[in-house]
């Protein structure tokens, strides 16, 4: 029995080393070798200042700049600790709304998404895409469609003072394809287009 126990002992050391210390730093390795921006949170510095993650969405709600999809994520009320607060874009408390399609909390959600919609961009001149008024599965989605971004075009480009052509260039420029040419679906990651917006010096 005693033999038993000691071979236990030392096969749940070696596992220990093994697959809770070697191979997390030789991955963690090779990821700092092979993708150190990746590595290291894909973080997006101006002028030696970290402003974001292309991870991460942010929620941008001004008129002169794009706006994500809807997050879900929620945070600690300050006033009350057990009770949660809408907080988008909580990277500590990924989550969706997990709302069915038919629960009338989401159709409420998506109706006044709309009407803030149809109010904010007024020249829009395409209809209003599902990702502008659902939530991602993780409420942290960087990205908007193509179709998204086409939709607050004219009110980016008039609050601005910018034409709509020069605006529809820095979406194109700024979409990325398939990966590989295959997965997913083409996307616009709205960080990095807000902040093309804003090195392009027209007014914020």
């Amino acid at each position: 029995m005693l033999k038993q126990l000691k071979q236990s002992i030392l096969a749940t050391l070696v596992l220990t080393v093994l697959c809770g210390l070697a191979y997390p730093f030789a991955m963690t390795g090779l990821a700092q070798a092979l993708f150190p921006h990746r590595a290291h949170g894909s973080l997006i510095e101006i002028d030696g200042k970290v402003v974001g993650s292309a991870l991460i969405g942010q929620n941008f709600t001004g008129p002169t700049y794009f706006h994500p999809r809807p997050s879900a994520t929620t945070d600690t009320d300050p006033a009350d600790p057990a009770k949660q607060v809408s907080a988008p874009y909580n990277g500590a408390s990924s989550n969706a709304s997990n709302a069915a399609p038919t629960a009338k909390s989401l159709v409420g959600d998506v109706t006044d998404r709309i009407q803030a919609l149809r109010a904010e961009n007024p020249d829009a001149l395409v209809s209003i895409p599902v990702d502008l008024v659902t939530t991602s599965a993780s409420g942290l989605d960087p990205h908007i469609s193509p179709a998204a971004a086409e939709y607050q075009v004219p009110r980016v480009a008039a609050a601005r003072g910018l034409t709509v052509d020069t605006v529809r260039r820095l979406v194109a420029l700024h979409t990325e394809g398939r990966t590989l040419g295959l997965l997913g679906e083409p996307r616009v990651n709205v960080l990095q287009l807000n902040l093309a917006l804003d090195r392009a010096g027209a007014s914020k």
